[in-house]
């Protein structure tokens, strides 16, 4: 059995956050606020640290009464296309970011549309790096005339069709991919993202593992573009954070037998395990638990941060913790998804599918056409100094004053970089409950 020793001369050595982030309280808990001192324990030893203050929420732009009429441009109506898992090991993501998408479309058209026209999409499955459904999908996409395609949610999935996107003079936004490769990536300025690179989701993670005590952890990490970048960053901030990285075992994607890493892994002993995986979690938990890991020593991401209710006995993931990019899902901004989709169970990314969505409509506001390449002229400007607004109504208004505007979304403050990165996000802590779906702990912000 894995059981932490309790907190070394060592740990009070251990380095402050190097991104320079605060711990958030969430807005669904009593009304205390313990101090940013106090820690909650666990039953293995490792002691997280409680949370803190609530975010300041982003000032609402109103629109001041009905959205202008749009200047009459002789455009072709906005065409978007989406790119998402319906099929594969991200499939539990794609509920929530096509619900985020058709409420963006939704809450444009209900604004007048872009350009006086109403915005049209088209949803193709994006499937996972073990087919071909992605390259399928984007040729038939691409072959309606769409003007910008939201997805993937995958890195390695969008590592097969970004070429062929931005070759075509299309944008590709992706509201999930956090791969470190794609900002130097040769796109033509037209690959953008709301998710932050896993720069930062790595420092957050690495840094928090060492906060909650850990000396020494484990990786069992999915071996493409997402498993490893994220890995290499949770590795550099927990050592540079004075701990020390004993195992990190890897697999591909398509595997279904884990033993082998579990095993290797555990006879590491690690105080703690970082999952870098999809959904094959679902098969490495239990053979972890199986073998005397606690829940509490587990930390999760966000490719496997999800509802398993139905899949592990009541508690077994109860204590353990995950990451996912984005700030907490409102309650308000949850109730207009559930309108959408009456069965959605997770809202892991949608706020930045829903973003992607009102960037690339106000991009195309701004640049008076719905030309992929125009817009992405647009986006970096939409995005940053001017008024704030976080909605498409009101930002459009503005808009159609003759005011700068500056987007923040539901995501959180969206302002991009010249390579089309966010360069500030929160990350969000989620903590697993006895029924083993998750609960928003706190918040992390930090700047890139």
């Amino acid at each position: 059995m894995i059981s932490l020793s309790p907190a070394a001369p060592r740990l009070a050595k251990l380095t402050a956050l190097s991104v320079g982030v605060a711990f958030l309280v969430t807005a669904c808990g009593g009304t205390s606020t313990p101090s940013s001192t106090e820690t909650t324990t666990s039953a293995s030893g490792i002691s997280c640290p409680a949370p803190g203050a609530a975010p300041g929420s982003t000032a609402q732009a109103g629109a001041g009464g009905a959205v202008p009429p749009a200047t009459t441009i002789t455009e072709t109506p906005l065409k978007l296309g989406s790119l998402l898992p319906t099929t594969g090991s991200l499939a539990f993501l794609g509920p929530p970011e096509i619900a985020g998408v058709n409420l963006g479309v939704k809450e444009v058209n209900d604004a007048g549309g872009v350009l006086g026209k109403p915005v049209e999409v088209i949803h193709r499955d994006s499937g996972d790096t073990k087919t071909d459904i992605a390259t399928q999908s984007t040729s038939a996409l691409l072959g309606q005339g769409v003007s910008a395609i939201i997805g993937a949610a995958s890195s390695g999935v969008s590592k097969t069709v970004i070429n062929q996107i931005t070759g075509a003079g299309v944008i590709q936004f992706s509201p999930a991919n956090t791969s470190p490769d794609f900002t130097t990536w040769d796109d033509k300025g037209l690959y953008w993202r709301t998710a932050p690179s896993d720069v930062l989701q790595g420092k957050v993670l690495g840094n928090y593992m060492a906060t909650c005590g850990a000396q020494t952890v484990g990786m069992i990490v999915l071996n493409d573009a997402y498993g490893t970048g994220l890995a290499s960053n949770v590795k550099s901030a927990f050592e540079a954070a004075g701990g020390k990285v004993v195992a990190e075992e890897l697999f591909n994607e398509g595997d279904s037998q884990f033993s082998s890493q579990v095993d290797k892994v555990i006879a590491a002993k690690p105080d703690a395990i970082a999952l870098i995986t999809f959904d094959q979690a679902k098969s490495i938990v239990p053979l972890m638990t199986g073998k005397g890991v606690k829940p509490t020593q587990m930390f999760l991401v966000d490719g496997n941060t999800s509802d398993y209710s139905k899949d592990f006995q009541a508690g077994t993931l109860k204590g353990a913790q995950g990451t996912i990019p984005g700030t907490f899902a409102k309650d308000a901004f949850k109730q207009k998804l559930l309108a959408i989709d009456p069965a959605l169970k997770d809202y892991s990314y949608a706020g930045e599918s829903y973003d992607a969505v009102n960037l690339i409509a106000l991009a195309a506001e701004a640049a008076k056409s719905t030309n992929g390449v125009e817009i992405a002229k647009q986006l970096k400007a939409v995005s940053e100094t001017g008024e704030k607004c976080n909605s498409f109504a009101s930002c459009v208004t503005l808009l159609r004053n003759g005011k700068d505007i500056d987007y923040d979304g539901q995501s959180g403050p969206v302002t991009f970089s010249d390579a089309g990165d966010p360069t500030e996000a929160y990350i969000g802590i989620y903590e697993y409950q006895d029924d083993n779906k998750y609960a928003p702990s706190k918040e992390e912000f930090g700047k890139l």
